[in-house]
């Protein structure tokens, strides 16, 4: 996930924006031509949903207990607001970090969040699939829990703590329990939340017992790889076919709009057997064809549909804010999109990154097409990637580590990548020297918190009310009208550097 940086350099600033269409697949491209690649505001590297945090949609208390000390705060499910149209809901996985009013959250592997690195993840996705909302008979719920009955306030409630007791190692069950360099940790430093109101605790009791695991969800829509790059000489009087890029998506037909966004003429969109695109569907593979003539550039492919988000999806935000996962989703709007460069000589870049929350950084993936070596500075090392070589990168950084940098190319090519390294939950890791928060105020009985939307609310969910909030870069892929935005300057061609 990207941020714009760099200011506007002699040339026009370029605007080009599709037709929004329910279940329409849409692939726009805007194409810099001769001597212009290099994009102001770049795409994220992963596709999917992205939305705005809207407020709490059902909620109650859970108190979390640690070393004799305890706290209140509130637990239940969220709602987001999709860019382009739909809602989801969300549980939190984070007990000890807040949700911050307004944030901005995108689709995200598990390998990008804390789940990548807890054996209990697919436990969550079980307990996503087996309470509410996706079991709205809450008669039949509260029999198979043991509960007197359950509010649709008892239900999220019960489910948010059950996932915590997996997310956070908050639970009393064994398996449930955090490790700390291969060994349980102290039984003092484990925290333990339970719900305050009995029918939602043996609710999450019950969750937590009978909690089987499941593997993760696929993505909804998804373009590998996020970056491509050819060199037009080594294709002849033809031009160049770039690609393959592959399509993954969990809609069950994809249909691709004509491609009208095109600056450069006779670019087109091919399938695998060098056919116009007319319709893709999962593993299809794509390719640009750029005609003959065309000068050193960059597209941006970008596609859209509208389909409902897998059950178990995470979702990470920019700034600091607790990790969501999905519980449940409208059809929305989603997207991916993919960057292309190519070149006539030299090196021909394309770079992509990835957070690996297993490696403990990122993995920052870069191809040269060109017929020349890739030199570059990245974390303060000098590297080079070979002609016709794809080179992965690890750049390792520390927990809640803010990174923003720049990959330089040659011709004006940039690639920024910048972010938050957060891939642990706060109280998976050593509480010894760490205070417990103030409790939070009771929350009153009676009706459930509906629609709230009040930043004491959710600043005290999934963390303490005295919870420091962090600015952080907020980046998302920014859908107006339903299409790609995508805003290219004009840069220097290599004649003139």
């Amino acid at each position: 996930m990207f941020a714009a940086s760099s200011p506007l350099k002699r040339g026009a600033v370029r605007l080009a924006v599709g037709a929004a269409v329910s279940g329409l697949f849409t692939t726009g491209m805007v194409v810099a031509g001769a001597g212009a690649a290099a994009a102001a505001e770049e795409p994220q590297d992963h596709g999917g949903a992205a939305a705005t945090l809207s407020g709490l949609k059902f909620s109650g208390d859970a108190v979390v207990r640690v070393g004799g000390e305890e706290r209140r705060l509130r637990a239940g499910l969220f709602e987001l607001a999709v860019d382009g149209g739909g809602t989801l809901r969300t549980y939190g996985v984070d007990l000890d970090m807040a949700t911050q009013w307004d944030a901005r959250y995108q689709e995200t592997p598990w390998s990008g969040t804390s789940l990548g690195v807890n054996a209990a993840a697919g436990k969550i996705r079980w307990i996503l699939q087996n309470s509410y909302p996706q079991v709205n008979d809450l008669a039949a719920l509260a029999r198979r829990a043991g509960a007197k009955g359950l509010t649709e306030q008892d239900a999220a409630v019960g489910t948010q703590v059950a996932i915590w007791r997996y997310s956070d190692g908050a639970g009393a069950r064994p398996s449930a329990r955090s490790k700390k360099n291969g060994a349980e940790r102290d039984a003092r430093e484990v925290p333990k939340v339970t719900a305050a109101d009995p029918q939602a605790e043996r609710l999450a009791d019950y969750l937590e017992r009978e909690a089987r695991s499941l593997p993760e969800p696929g993505a909804s829509l998804d373009l590998t790889p996020a970056a491509h790059s050819a060199l037009l000489a080594s294709a002849g009087e033809d031009g160049a076919r770039i690609g393959p890029v592959k399509v993954r998506s969990g809609a069950e037909r994809v249909t691709v709009a004509p491609n009208t966004l095109a600056l450069v003429d006779g670019m087109r969109v091919l399938n695998a057997k060098g056919k116009p695109v007319t319709a893709a569907r999962h593993g299809d593979s794509l390719f640009l064809d750029i005609p003959k003539g065309a000068s050193a550039g960059l597209a941006a492919l970008t596609i859209q549909t509208s389909t409902t988000v897998p059950v178990g999806r995470a979702f990470t935000s920019g700034s600091r804010s607790q990790t969501q996962v999905l519980a449940g989703s409208s059809e929305s709007t989603v997207s991916a999109t993919a960057l292309v460069n190519w070149g006539e000589s030299g090196p021909v870049p394309a770079v992509s990154a990835e957070k690996v929350c297993a490696h403990g950084g990122l993995e920052v993936m870069v191809r040269n097409a060109g017929d020349q070596d890739f030199e570059f500075e990245l974390s303060g090392a000098r590297r080079v990637v070979a002609a016709g070589r794809v080179e992965k990168v690890p750049v390792p950084l520390a927990e809640d580590q803010s990174y923003d940098f720049t990959v330089a190319g040659p011709d004006g090519y940039e690639k920024r990548i910048s972010g938050i390294f957060d891939c642990r939950t706060r109280s998976s890791e050593a509480r010894g020297t760490r205070a417990m928060a103030a409790p939070s105020p009771a929350s009153a009985p009676g009706a459930p918190g509906k629609g709230a939307r009040s930043a004491s609310d959710l600043a005290a969910t999934g963390g303490s009310p005295v919870t420091p909030v962090i600015a952080g870069t907020a980046v998302a892929l920014v859908l107006v009208g339903g299409a790609a935005v995508l805003v290219l300057r004009t840069r220097n061609s290599r004649q003139q550097g």
